[in-house]
């Protein structure tokens, strides 16, 4: 797994290692919006496609690498036993606004199938208490969420 994610890295992303920090905090990223894709237990094509955009736009990747980058974070969540190991990196890296658009972005991923699931609910309140993301703004993150979704299921 880590040879993969190395590999990973260094053909597509950088081949300098003062960026694997870096590396370490975009597999921790893709991990929890991998797992607001499956931990409803549907794995629903239009989650998991928020979660790929969301990569995509947030680090600038081509289509291909945010596509391996998701698959690594799928194995990477799969052998998790918990998820502090990715909320820790992002607390240390992550500025508190940074903290709530994840957040956001995985309430995004939650609404992509139009229903949640109690254990979406409970990841979700579960990854913002780790994260030290605030109630209100918690909240806020989820009403945005939410209404981005009711647009895009009006248009589409």
């Amino acid at each position: 797994m880590l040879r993969a994610l190395k590999q990973f890295f260094d053909q597509n992303i950088v081949n300098d290692r003062s960026s694997e920090p870096e590396h370490a905090l975009r597999l921790a990223t893709a991990a929890l919006l991998v797992e607001a894709v499956r931990i409803d237990g549907d794995r629903s094509a239009q989650e998991r496609d928020v979660a790929l955009r969301a990569v995509h736009e947030k680090f600038g990747l081509t289509a291909a690498q945010a596509e391996e980058l998701l698959q690594l974070a799928e194995a990477e969540m799969a052998a998790a036993n918990d998820y502090y190991q990715f909320t820790s990196l992002i607390n240390q890296h992550f500025s508190q606004p940074q903290k709530e658009r994840m957040v956001e972005l995985m309430w995004q991923v939650a609404y992509a199938d139009a229903a949640l699931s109690a254990h979406e609910l409970h990841l979700m309140r579960k990854v913002a208490g780790l994260l030290h993301v605030p109630d209100s703004a918690y909240i806020a993150a989820k009403m945005r969420a939410r209404d981005a979704a009711g647009a895009a299921g009006a248009a589409g």
